[in-house]
């Protein structure tokens, strides 16, 4: 397998090769360095260039495009050498605006690129059932769509091994980017009914930056206003093989977005066996099963999250109960060996592709 990515720092090398048995090769497409990723459509032309002087070379059997842009690129080099593409969307541009409104950065032309080539692509793989809506809404038919949802590490994130300290209280955990779609102010909100309870909040920069983001300082003084700031801590970015210490810790895990693509941390909580307590939007419903993994609450409504935080770290037989099933159904389900073989199954519906054939991967960066 080849993943083609665009040269974000000059000192690249052309080809690096992974020690799994895949390939990374660094394209030319834009200036050599980081760009935001709402800066890199103008570019898709020149990586679409790119792609194509590689796989008349090379010829890939099936490419599979990640994020709209790259399905872009994906498909004008495609098209011209007849190589069948699948596209993952990981997200889609008319949930993201009708969600943030004004405040979405993404190009204008964001929804109607991803409206023509979600129709044009052999294969759509849809992360979650409510992506399958959105995409038929978009016009993709719905016999091109495959579900198939994102993957955790089961040997990473288990229920062994050392748990971050704890003090006397009982702890809640949030995990995810500094944003406000994330609702970490709806779980600092909860707090004020929910006595005895401490918040940690993963993400956002290093904890040296978090006095310069400004989303940390609205986290932060939403604290105060409320009179929860001593059982709120910004933990700033925690590193990968630290999260499982931090999962093992908390008594129940909260994921409180006003809206969610596909949601990965609740996988990682319930493969540690920790119950999860999400809001009930985008991919988190097929993921936490209320009342049997976690609980699921309506968006934006900091009292319903309360309530089921209460009854979480107020029961420990009912957090272990959801708990043990939550890391059943993720090692039956969402294991990295089964998402593999289910993308491959997808592969297998595009006419002329075969399960064994040589594959090349687009990165969306």
């Amino acid at each position: 397998m080849v993943v083609y990515t665009r040269r974000d720092d000059p000192g690249l090398p052309a080809r690096v090769s992974a020690e799994p048995g895949y390939t990374v090769v660094h394209l030319d497409a834009g200036p050599p360095r980081y760009l935001a990723k709402d800066q890199l459509l103008p570019h898709m032309g020149e990586f679409a260039e790119a792609l194509r002087a590689h796989w008349r070379r090379d010829t890939p059997a099936v490419a599979h495009a990640h994020f709209w842009m790259s399905g872009l690129a994906g498909e004008l080099a495609a098209r011209e050498l007849r190589v069948p593409l699948a596209l993952t969307f990981h997200a889609l541009g008319v949930v993201k605006r009708r969600h943030q409104g004004k405040a979405d950065t993404s190009p204008p032309a964001r929804i109607g690129v991803e409206r023509v080539v979600g129709r044009v692509a052999d294969r759509v793989i849809a992360t979650c059932s409510e992506e399958v809506f959105e995409l038929v809404r978009l016009g993709v038919p719905r016999n091109r769509i495959s579900v198939v949802p994102c993957g955790v590490d089961l040997e990473l994130f288990d229920q062994l091994g050392p748990a971050a300290p704890r003090n006397h209280r009982r702890r809640i955990v949030s995990v995810g980017r500094l944003v406000p779609r994330k609702g970490f102010d709806l779980a600092i909100s909860a707090l004020t009914t929910a006595p005895g309870v401490e918040l940690l909040i993963a993400g956002g920069p290093a904890q040296g930056g978090l006095a310069e983001d400004a989303e940390a300082r609205r986290l932060r003084a939403h604290a105060r206003d409320l009179g929860v700031a001593d059982r709120v801590t910004l933990l700033g970015q925690v590193a990968r093989k630290d999260m499982p210490h931090l999962l093992r810790s908390a008594d129940a895990v909260v994921c409180a977005p006003w809206y969610e693509p596909f949601g990965i941390v609740p996988l990682e909580a319930m493969s540690c066996a920790r119950p999860v307590i999400a809001t009930a939007v985008g991919g988190l419903t097929d993921t936490v099963v209320d009342g049997v993994t976690g609980l699921l609450v309506p968006p934006r409504d900091p009292d319903a999250l309360a309530r089921a935080i209460r009854a979480v770290t107020g029961d420990p037989a009912l957090a272990q109960r959801l708990g043990v099933a939550g890391q059943d159904r993720v090692r039956a389900r969402y294991g990295w060996d089964r998402i593999a073989a289910d993308t491959e199954r997808a592969y297998e519906r595009i006419p002329g592709v075969l399960a064994t054939a040589e594959l090349a991967v687009g990165e969306g960066r």
